[in-house]
């Protein structure tokens, strides 16, 4: 069994905390700002606030550092479906349980993991495979259990082309989740989504440095005390649907996070069944849809509901 590698030390008066740590312990800074976004690091045994805090000087710092990661990223044969692919883009089915990309902390098992060695990816052969940012590819992200549709850029330019629709709000996402709640038919919800002041893993309405955030909220099916709903964020913010539905008071079914653990599915009942975008090279609308996976049905089955048959595909 590894031994547990705390590092304690005083802080120095007028320093961030990132800086702080990453002066102390010989790291780079953005391995320091991931430790304290993970939730490894205490100031005076309490949660960090943020990687940016001002430290007075008074304080002891605690930082819990993982065990020693692979230097590398390498390709792995993971089970991973190919929706659809071409010279500049591939869609993927994501499944729940698959981190998007590497972290400082996570190296394998990812969605790159997946595609190196499958694919060209884009900006692969401008990144460092061992640096803590290494994301060919990546152009989007779907949270580590939400299932569904994601897509991967295959060169540079096509990279940047799918990075502008995303950040100019030309795609359209369609989601598919089970709500703790009873919803009305329809509801729209704009409220801006920030970082949680100290829970550092999640974000929250409002919070700090909040931007812009509306998901319109459909009603599906209903059984007593949940509602199955289709969600369509119009903007692209960490945990959307997660943090809005929690702010409507129904959050979703297993999401450990904004709600509490189910009986009946084993991770949030989220799926991201469809995505429209501009495809990069011809710029016309091309769509990826991905089938309801098998735990989110027998979830609503099991809660007492029977599954509807307006557009939603069963396995």
């Amino acid at each position: 069994m590894a031994l547990v590698d705390v590092r304690t030390f005083e802080a120095p008066g007028g320093e961030r905390l990132d800086v702080a740590i990453a002066q102390a312990l010989a790291l780079s800074r953005t391995y320091a700002k991931e430790l304290i976004d993970e939730g490894y690091v205490t100031l005076d045994g309490r949660p960090v606030g943020k990687p940016a805090t001002k430290l007075d000087g008074s304080e002891l710092v605690s930082v819990l550092l993982p065990p020693p990661r692979p230097v590398m990223v390498e390709p792995e044969d993971l089970d991973l479906v190919v929706i659809y692919q071409d010279d500049d883009l591939a869609a993927i089915d994501k499944p729940a349980g698959m981190t998007a990309h590497p972290t400082a902390t996570v190296r394998s098992g990812t969605v790159v993991n997946a595609l190196l060695g499958r694919m060209r990816l884009s900006k692969e052969a401008n990144l460092d495979p061992a640096d803590d940012a290494y994301r060919p590819g990546i152009v989007h992200r779907l949270d580590r259990d939400t299932s569904g549709v994601m897509v991967v850029a295959k060169h540079d330019e096509a990279h940047r082309a799918l990075s502008a629709a995303f950040k100019k709000r030309l795609t359209e996402k369609a989601y598919v989740a089970i709500a703790v709640g009873e919803l009305p038919d329809e509801v729209h919800v704009d409220a801006p989504i920030g970082r949680h002041p100290v829970e550092r893993q999640r974000m929250t309405v409002g919070g700090g440095n909040p931007k812009s955030a509306s998901t319109i909220v459909r009603a599906l099916a209903r059984v007593p005390g949940y509602t199955l709903v289709r969600a369509l964020p119009h903007s692209g913010r960490t945990h959307q649907i997660r943090v809005h539905l929690a702010h409507l008071g129904a959050p979703i079914l297993g999401d450990t996070v904004y709600g509490r653990p189910s009986g009946v599915i084993g991770r949030q009942a989220l799926h991201a069944q469809r995505l429209t975008l501009p495809h990069p090279r011809d710029h016309h609308a091309i769509t990826f849809t991905s089938q309801i996976p098998v735990d989110m049905v027998h979830a609503w089955l099991a809660l007492g509901g029977s599954w509807p048959i307006d557009g939603l595909e069963t396995p």
